[in-house]
């Protein structure tokens, strides 16, 4: 004897039936701001380039070009 697939029960905790999650908002960052970096420490802002796409930071004397996503810049 053959089942036939539509017998199938769906379980509603199954992992392939969640809707995507969506990426986290991208933080914006204007000149002047003071910020957090996870290796590089607390800095400033000295240049938005383009469209937020990246930041040039002051960090204590040493100046870091940071991309987006900033996954380890924080706003403070």
């Amino acid at each position: 004897m053959k089942q036939s697939a539509g017998s199938r029960r769906h379980l509603p905790s199954s992992p392939f039936n969640r809707p995507a999650q969506a990426d986290p908002p991208v933080e914006l960052f204007d000149v002047g701001d003071r910020v957090s970096h996870d290796q590089f420490g607390l800095g400033r802002v000295l240049a938005v380039e383009g469209d937020n796409d990246a930041v040039l930071i002051d960090f204590s004397g040493q100046q870091g070009r940071i991309l987006s996503p900033y996954s380890k810049l924080t706003k403070l």
